[in-house]
């Protein structure tokens, strides 16, 4: 039965996925003028030069912290939406200490990522204390707790360590001393590529392989069990929610001090949103979300190119995700299958025992 189960998961992301691009490209049949050159730059773009591979690269970097920090608090069966507000907090946090502190080279970055990391957590775990405490919806506060985030943000910016040279809303330029290096010449791969690869190796053995991680799954799938069989819920729960707001945050200081040289934000980024897309798709299991990772980040990097090379904009990507986001997250979607699947191998499994 878990073969199954893992099996109409598959088909069911497989299937979502097939239809959502399908749409895509009927969509860029009826509207663009050069629909053929339009689809070779949108499924093919990304392919044609290394600094446009490289975007692919760069985008999966911030999406492999929010995908592994949502994977965990989603295990928990918290549908914490406040990667977005970690993620972006994270980065006014690094952008604070890196700007605020003389610190020699080396030390100067881990400080700020772990000033992002922290700030993460204590964005994570509130909707998880709140339902705790005052049973309020993690959704419903996780998401009004994101706009929290955006204007605290900016305000530090605006207060603390805004530019008065810069002519809009931006940081003091971030000291080379807290700038992670460059990989390679011709892209913007950073030294948090690694990191992210660290966490994600570390994530996937803390969820998967751990007993907390077995804990915090027993809790997600079924809480009152996990609760009778001597789990502590609310221990679990918030541990889950601080590593996963953590982990977000730690993505958002990694992506300003590799990619910017100051922090210049002015609304969400949308990566913590992004990341759940990422965990849906890879199941909240860490070892499948490199791949979640870059199916997105290959999607948005062609639809990039399309829009800059083409009539169609770039939105025809926010179709491929919503269709893609209802057919994965409907319950009753191929329900029909799975049952006449699971009558099938009941019938052999009796007719196997009769003979």
């Amino acid at each position: 039965m878990n073969n199954l189960d893992k099996r109409f998961k598959l088909i069911r992301i497989s299937v979502a996925i097939s239809s959502a691009l399908i749409l895509a490209l009927l969509i860029i049949l009826l509207t663009s003028s050069n629909p053929f050159q339009t689809m070779f730059d949108f499924l093919i773009g990304p392919l044609t030069t290394a600094r446009r591979m490289g975007n692919v690269i760069e985008l999966m970097i911030p999406l492999l912290f929010t995908g592994v920090g949502v994977s965990i608090m989603f295990s928990a069966g918290q549908v914490n939406l406040s990667s977005e507000g970690a993620f972006f907090l994270g980065g006014v946090a690094a952008a604070y200490v890196a700007v605020s502190f003389l610190l020699p080279l080396g030390i100067h970055p881990l400080a700020a990522i772990a000033a992002g990391g922290a700030v993460g957590a204590i964005v994570g775990v509130i909707p998880a204390l709140l339902y705790l405490k005052f049973n309020a919806l993690p959704v419903v506060s996780s998401l009004m707790i994101n706009y929290v985030c955006m204007f605290l943000g900016l305000y530090v910016i605006n207060y603390l360590i805004i530019d008065p040279q810069a002519g809009y809303l931006a940081s003091l330029e971030y000291p080379k001393s807290s700038l992670l290096p460059r990989l390679f010449p011709v892209t913007r791969i950073h030294f948090g590529l690694f990191i992210a690869i660290l966490v994600l190796v570390l994530g996937y053995l803390f969820l998967m392989k751990s007993k907390w991680g077995y804990s915090i799954r027993m809790i997600g799938k079924n809480p009152n069990f996990a609760k009778y069989s001597g789990i502590r819920v609310a221990y679990y729960i918030l541990l889950s929610q601080l590593l996963g707001g953590a982990i977000a945050g730690m993505g958002g200081a990694i992506e300003q001090l590799g990619i910017y040289n100051r922090f210049q934000y002015q609304r969400l980024s949308g990566h913590g949103f992004d990341g759940i897309l990422v965990a849906i798709l890879a199941g909240y299991n860490p070892k499948l979300i490199p791949l979640a990772t870059f199916f997105l980040a290959y999607i948005r990097t062609g639809a990039d190119i399309m829009s800059r090379t083409s009539d169609v904009p770039i939105e025809l990507i926010f179709i491929i995700q919503a269709v893609i986001i209802v057919f994965v997250a409907a319950e009753r979607f191929l329900e029909g299958w799975k049952h006449k699947a699971i009558v099938k191998r009941s019938k052999e499994a009796l007719v196997t025992e009769e003979v």
